[in-house]
């Protein structure tokens, strides 16, 4: 009786244990609840005694979809770490451990009944009434006090939420569009253009992640393609699924990430021992120069001559796939690109090296001279009658995946050892491939048998292929193993969307960088840095920084904007080191453009890529002083010398700024103020004057003036446009200037009081020294008249930039610490 009563009392005791009404996980900072339905009852701030949980929606640990419905939770029990979670309509019960230390709680899903049955698991979304700081990649959100965050802890669960069954992340592809001029700076920093992690909701924000079930082949819409085949992947399914949910004050979010990437063994890559998302280093400069073993020492002595460690080469490969490096530059591939690596090394000098991911040429051996069977297909079918080598039209069951043509650019498909490229399909039955060229690719055409498949090879508009889920591992593990071989210490995993040829989405992003780290040598782990053309939630940490913004589509200045300036929010955002994108060197490139870019640079602490060639550099007569002026920006810049006062003016594109280095650790900053001016050619009566009048308003002390001119014209006649200039200023000091000038030239006075004629790459033609002469412009309003002789024919112009410079601010590196 006495043993009755004791097992009555331990039976009651498990019961009451079971079913607690309010299961309650408390760290340093956040205290979180979840009710016994398996709904979080409340997301609170301990320090601040405050209440981020939204009651705008529901908010369940764990959703489940099952035939294509979702399913919340109905009930809740606790035996100690677990909780089972029980789905009422699908009779499916789920097992989650969770864990709780100091920063953090985990929660793991270790089983799940009805395994094969379960599509999918939704971590969350979790309603908080955060609103002024969304980390859409990183998954975190924050107000001036308090922030809320949500990490998964393995590669296949995956930040966000399952809208499309391609799992590609929402972004907004809008670059030089107003979409982003015309916000508010609060929707600046609200609105997430890179995935879903975090997102802003009217009552605030959501934090999410979701893991897959991909057991099973599925035609989904990828990539441009209605029906794309997505194959079945074992990677254990939704079982193992696990995040973390954390809170804490914003200033300590970096602090807790890093302790869970170290206690959960995420990815942890640092730049000399320190953390690569902390790293000073993470936002180091580069040049990129198409450098080979003849020329090498020649790039690294501009590296050197611009202050800069890191050369970076932006074509090096003759193929992609197998990544066979020039024969010209590299004669002996991998050991020449090894040989440079250790010449540049033993001058301080890091190498680097762009990549298309898993693009593949056709030239490569995985497509010539025999097809590699693991090349990615959107679709197949089979054949319905013999062909022979010379057939051109292709009998096939369906057509499905070969009508798609549209975004495909190379329009081939496989069967057995050939490739075939094809203009069309039939658009009756028998279904057809049409217009076919045999053996295309140096591959060999050959007869076939009816039932043999027929593969439509998946492309890019680069012209390449891609690869399946296999072969995207190899070439991983490739990329790895070159730079392991190399020592090579910087790479861009440019072309990243390309294994969404995978049919995975942002999990093969994942899935391939993670490969590639895992493979990396010891040594390396702690060197190289990486950035890609997408980020993905789980590459977060992976991705030392990213470097977007190209300059191949207007001036200097001028490509890609208003999307270099949206991607800063998007880092200061997601806690990302910063950067501006590349910035294209011409033989046009001004000093002025020079430091336009460096006190960008400056102002958001971010690095930039300076792409260039030998023949720009010996064209451009201003070189010399454009890689001096690099060496004193990024040498104060990265001994953290400028003010955050400093730095916001910088952040402003329409203000300028100039820098001289007077010693070793100090600077000198001038601020310029300048006004743009434009005299255009006139046609009037004898008599009546055609001068034009400005008024410049100058901030800073009377000095004298300064200028650049340049003559623009609509007349491709080589001789002179302009035979003389004159300036009047304030109605009392004239300036002649007796110089003839053609269409792009330029004419500049500067501080130095010499007036320096240019061609159009800045190689200096003739100088008059007019220091005598020079008028000055005072403080405040100046009345300035311009006149000039034209002498062309067609409708020209003279455009004037006229600045003055503020008093010198002396800054100093910032103190070691």
């Amino acid at each position: 009786m006495k043993r009755f009563l004791v097992m009555v009392v331990l039976a009651l005791t498990a019961i009451s244990h079971i079913h607690a009404r309010e299961i309650v996980f408390e760290t340093n900072h956040i205290r979180m609840s979840i009710d016994e339905r398996g709904y979080f009852k409340t997301l609170f701030d301990r320090i601040n005694d405050r209440e981020y949980l939204s009651d705008a929606q529901p908010a369940p640990l764990l959703s489940i979809r099952v035939n294509g419905e979702l399913e919340h939770p109905s009930t809740l029990q606790q035996r100690g770490s677990e909780l089972l979670l029980f789905f009422e309509d699908n009779q499916v019960e789920a097992r989650i451990i969770t864990n709780t230390n100091d920063s953090y709680i985990s929660f793991e899903l270790v089983d799940i009944t009805s395994h094969d049955h379960v599509e999918l698991v939704i971590w969350g979304p979790y309603p908080t009434t955060i609103s002024e700081t969304i980390g859409e990649t990183v998954g975190v959100v924050r107000n001036k006090e308090f922030a809320i965050g949500i990490r998964a802890l393995n590669v296949k669960t995956l930040g966000g939420y399952p809208d499309d069954e391609h799992d590609i992340e929402p972004s907004y592809n809008i670059f030089e569009s107003g979409y982003y001029a015309d916000m508010t700076d609060e929707w600046k920093n609200r609105t997430a253009y890179r995935g879903q992690t975090a997102r802003v909701e009217d009552f605030g924000s959501v934090l999410q992640a979701y893991c897959r079930h991909r057991n099973k082949d599925r035609v989904i819409p990828n990539w441009g393609y209605e029906h794309f085949l997505a194959p079945a992947f074992d990677d254990g399914g939704v079982i193992g699924s696990k995040i973390a949910l954390f809170g804490s004050h914003p200033d300590k979010v970096l602090e807790i990430i890093k302790k869970i990437e170290l206690s959960e063994g995420l990815p942890h890559p640092t730049i000399n021992g320190e953390w690569a998302k902390t790293s000073r280093a993470a936002t180091a400069s580069y040049l990129i120069i198409d450098f080979s073993e003849e020329n090498l020492d020649r790039a690294i002595a501009l590296t050197k001559k611009a202050g800069l460690e890191y050369l970076y080469h932006g074509n090096p490969f003759q193929t992609w796939g197998h990544f066979t490096l020039n024969s010209n530059s590299f004669p002996d591939n991998w050991e020449s690109m090894r040989r440079c690596v250790d010449r540049a090394g033993a001058r301080g000098v890091k190498l680097g090296i762009h990549t298309l991911t898993n693009f593949i040429t056709p030239n490569d051996p995985y497509v010539s001279p025999v097809p590699d069977k693991r090349l990615a297909r959107v679709g197949e079918s089979m054949l319905t009658q013999d062909i022979n080598a010379s057939s051109d039209e292709i009998y096939i069951e369906s057509p499905t995946f070969f009508k798609q043509i549209e975004n495909s650019t190379l329009q081939a498909v496989v069967i057995n050892n050939e490739i075939i490229r094809y203009s069309g399909v039939s658009e009756s039955e028998p279904w057809r491939l049409l217009g076919c060229v045999r053996g295309a690719f140096n591959t060999s055409a050959s007869d076939h048998r009816k039932g043999d498949l027929v593969g439509k090879l998946m492309d890019h508009a680069y012209r390449v292929f891609l690869s399946n889920a296999g072969m995207s591992e190899e070439i991983a593990i490739t990329i790895a193993r070159l730079m392991n071989e190399t020592g090579l210490m910087q790479i861009s995993f440019d072309g990243l969307e390309g294994v969404w040829s995978t049919g995975k989405g942002q999990y093969a992003r994942s899935l391939f960088t993670k490969t590639w780290y895992d493979n990396l040598s010891p040594d390396l782990k702690g060197k190289v840095i990486n950035d890609a053309s997408n980020p993905s939630h789980f590459n977060w940490h992976i991705n030392t920084r990213y470097n977007w913004g190209e300059p191949w589509y207007a001036g200097f200045r001028e490509s890609q904007t208003y999307y270099r300036l949206m991607n800063q929010k998007y880092y200061q955002r997601n806690f990302l080191p910063a950067m501006l994108g590349w910035f294209n060197m011409t033989s046009r490139t001004s000093i002025e453009d020079t430091e336009w870019l460096l006190a960008r640079a400056a102002g958001f602490d971010a690095g930039f890529a300076f792409n260039l060639n030998f023949n720009v550099v010996n064209d451009n007569g201003q070189s010399d002083a454009i890689f001096d002026a690099i060496n004193h920006w990024e040498s104060a810049r990265m001994a953290g010398a400028f003010s955050e006062q400093q730095k916001i003016l910088m952040k402003d594109i329409a203000n300028e700024f100039h820098l001289e280095q007077p010693g070793p650790g100090e600077w000198n900053l001038y601020q310029y103020y300048i006004e743009r001016y434009a005299h255009k050619q006139k046609t009037r009566q004898p008599g009546e004057p055609v001068f034009s009048t400005f008024e410049f308003d100058n901030p800073y002390h009377e000095q004298p003036l300064m200028f650049i001119i340049g003559v623009e014209s609509d007349d491709d006649n080589k001789t002179p446009l302009v035979d003389h200039i004159s300036l009047e200023i304030n109605n009392v000091h004239v300036l002649e200037i007796p110089v003839k000038m053609e269409a792009s030239q330029n004419l500049k006075l500067g501080s130095d009081g010499m007036l320096n004629l240019f061609d159009s790459n800045w190689n200096q033609i003739q100088t008059i020294d007019v220091n005598s002469r020079i008028p000055n412009l005072v403080n405040g309003k100046n009345k300035i008249l311009i006149d000039a002789g034209f002498t062309g024919s067609g409708s020209s112009s003279i455009n004037i930039e006229m600045k003055t410079i503020g008093p010198a601010e002396l800054l100093g590196a910032e103190p070691a610490r």
